[in-house]
Parts: C-alpha cells; sequence; structure tokens
C-alpha cells in the first residue's frame, strides 16, 4: 500500500502513520534546523571555533580570512536549510554536494576523519529525504 500526501499538502491520518513518510518529515526537519542554526552560528562561533575546521590550502585560495570564509559558509548553509525546506528533492541535494565538500576540506586536515565519516553519513541521509521527496513533496507542476 502506498500513502501518498494530497496534492492540497495537508497529510491525511493514513499518510501520518506511514513510516516512510515520518521519516520523510524528520529528515526534512533536520535538514531544515541544522544548517540554519549552523550557518547562523558561523556569525558567532558560539559552538565551534569555525575556521579552525577550514584547511589550509582552502583558507589560502579564498580571499581573506578563515572567519571571512566562514562568514560565506554560514550564507550557503542558512540557504540549503531554506531551499531543503521549500523544496526538499532539490534543497536536499544541496545539502549533500555541501556535505561533500565539507567531508573534502576534513579528510585534507589532519586529525578529523571521525567528523569526515559523521558528514559522510548525513549526506547519506541527505541522499535519502530527496528521495523521499519524490513522493512526498513531489514538484509542483503549473496547469
Amino acid at each position: 500500500m502506498t500513502t501518498e500526501v494530497p496534492s492540497n499538502r495537508t497529510p491525511s491520518r493514513e499518510a501520518l502513520s506511514d513510516p516512510a513518510y515520518q521519516a520523510f518529515l524528520v529528515l526534512r526537519t533536520v535538514f531544515t534546523v541544522a544548517p540554519i542554526a549552523f550557518g547562523l552560528d558561523k556569525f558567532a562561533n558560539l559552538l565551534a571555533d569555525w575556521p579552525g575546521y577550514l584547511a589550509p590550502w582552502i583558507n589560502d585560495i579564498v580571499p581573506g580570512s578563515g572567519q571571512d570564509a566562514m562568514y560565506a559558509i554560514g550564507i550557503v548553509e542558512i540557504v540549503a536549510g531554506i531551499a531543503v525546506a521549500l523544496i526538499p528533492r532539490y534543497g536536499a541535494l544541496i545539502v549533500a554536494a555541501w556535505l561533500a565538500g565539507i567531508i573534502l576540506n576534513l579528510l585534507t586536515l589532519s586529525g578529523f576523519y571521525d567528523i569526515a565519516l559523521r558528514d559522510f553519513g548525513l549526506l547519506v541521509a541527505a541522499l535519502a529525504l530527496s528521495r523521499l521527496a519524490t513522493k512526498y513533496a513531489p514538484a509542483r507542476h503549473s496547469s
């Protein structure tokens, strides 16, 4: 049995009880809130000293300081979170691509392999969200 969310975007009781739809909602919520929260923190550095996670070779090619790079990264993360909220199928792909870049950065920065592995798990979850969104948040077609 497949459970589709009605075109009026209000999920039925049947849809809300569907484990796959529940997974979609959880992933969509997390991949909306987390990038926005972490993006905002790039401006405050409350959760971490974010420039310390920037590989030297990247710091050498971006203009300005490491903190300047974090401001740009924060903006990208905020936009990615908003994209997941509005268009989860494609927003999740933006998040997955962004995580791939973070993983590359971390693999070239000694001592952060555990975080790179965690981010790989998040990348896989973002891809799963994109696939679930093809069913639960299909692209709108103009009539």
